[in-house]
């Protein structure tokens, strides 16, 4: 019989040190599992098939390249160290609620080389590539040839005789929907979250996390990739930023399958990085599909406000205001904002 009530936090286990969550390390998974099945019987945690309310965490591209300093494209927010100090608590907040977690689900997002929001994908008319995080491409650039494909690369994406001509046109499209959707502008970035790379792994700590509650409720981590398709940006893992090229023909496709497993739970929480870009747009794709279906399913998803940093890079971009005007548009519609500093079935 299921003896820890659901509305008593669970200490955190010995083995979390907060002060290691901005590193990457080797997680000692056998010693975990003998501790994880200890706790559990000491806490009388039933298994999550057990659960009367279905509860998933969406972990949203809680990677190192998004979460430790000096990696790629680390969320610092205003503060500076946003996604370490979201870690931590993310990590408390699991051990504290391992029994009113049903299931953890990570979304990672995962990239090759040729990306069209990677420089190499594209050049001006002297053969120099784009600069990273400075550069934003749009229709009047590419119009005016200020960028324009790689020849070199072309034989990579799209194996035809006509493949430049075809991507040629394919990129004007692409920047010219980005714009009529009200998408952010095309942004080339770092190289990041590296298929294979160390960048492309969930933070040690979290992982760590993550593994620890599997055992204990025996249910298995989710993995969700997302944003492998050369030819746009995949921000919300629930869709890529264009499905069609100018011809109506499809280059990609929602993701279905993962948002009906999302919605099948009795509550959806929410949290990673970054708030202003893949988890702002996720959660806009979730309620855009919410609202096409059955407008009270908001009412099960929260949002937890202190575990997200916004995108800012000092005297370049900040994000922080646009990424609260989401919030604050999710919050109108029925979703949640909530804090993680209370256990989930205190939550309104």
């Amino acid at each position: 019989m299921r003896i820890n009530h659901q509305n008593i936090p669970l200490p955190i286990p010995d083995h979390f040190d907060e002060k290691t969550v901005g590193d990457v390390w080797r997680i000692p998974y056998q010693s975990h599992l003998t501790v994880a099945r200890e706790w559990s019987e000491r806490y009388k945690i039933a298994p999550a098939s057990e659960d009367y309310i279905r509860t998933c965490l969406l972990l949203i591209d809680v990677q190192n390249t998004f979460c430790i300093p000096d990696y790629e494209l680390f969320v610092g927010g205003r503060s500076g160290n946003g996604a370490v100090e979201d870690n931590v608590r993310l990590c408390q907040f699991i051990y504290h609620n391992l029994q009113n977690i049903t299931q953890i689900a990570c979304t990672l997002d995962t990239h090759t080389t040729m990306q069209i929001f990677h420089e190499v994908f594209w050049i001006d008319d002297v053969g120099n590539h784009p600069t990273p995080l400075q550069t934003l491409i749009t229709q009047e650039d590419i119009e005016a040839g200020k960028w324009r494909v790689n020849p070199a690369i072309a034989d990579n994406l799209y194996r035809d005789s006509n493949q430049l001509t075809w991507l040629e046109t394919y990129v004007k499209h692409y920047v010219k929907t980005l714009t009529a959707d009200g998408k952010y502008p095309l942004t080339i970035w770092p190289y990041h979250a590296m298929l294979g790379g160390i960048g492309h792994a969930v933070v040690s700590a979290v992982d760590e996390a993550c593994f620890f509650h599997t055992i204990v409720r025996q249910s298995q981590t989710h993995y969700e990739l997302k944003g492998q398709n050369p030819l746009t940006e995949n921000y919300s893992v629930l869709r890529p930023e264009v499905l069609y090229d100018e011809n109506g023909k499809p280059i990609a496709q929602k993701n279905n399958a993962f948002l009906h497993k999302l919605l099948d739970y009795d509550r959806l929480i929410i949290a990673g990085q970054a708030k202003s870009h893949c988890v702002a747009w996720t959660i806009s794709d979730l309620l855009d599909e919410i609202q096409q279906t059955d407008t009270s399913l908001t009412e099960k998803v929260y949002l937890v406000e202190d575990l997200t940093s916004p995108v800012v890079v000092p005297d370049i971009v900040d994000y922080t205001d646009a990424a609260d005007a989401a919030f604050a548009k999710f919050s109108n519609a029925g979703m949640h904002i909530v804090k993680s500093t209370e256990l989930i079935d205190r939550w309104v």
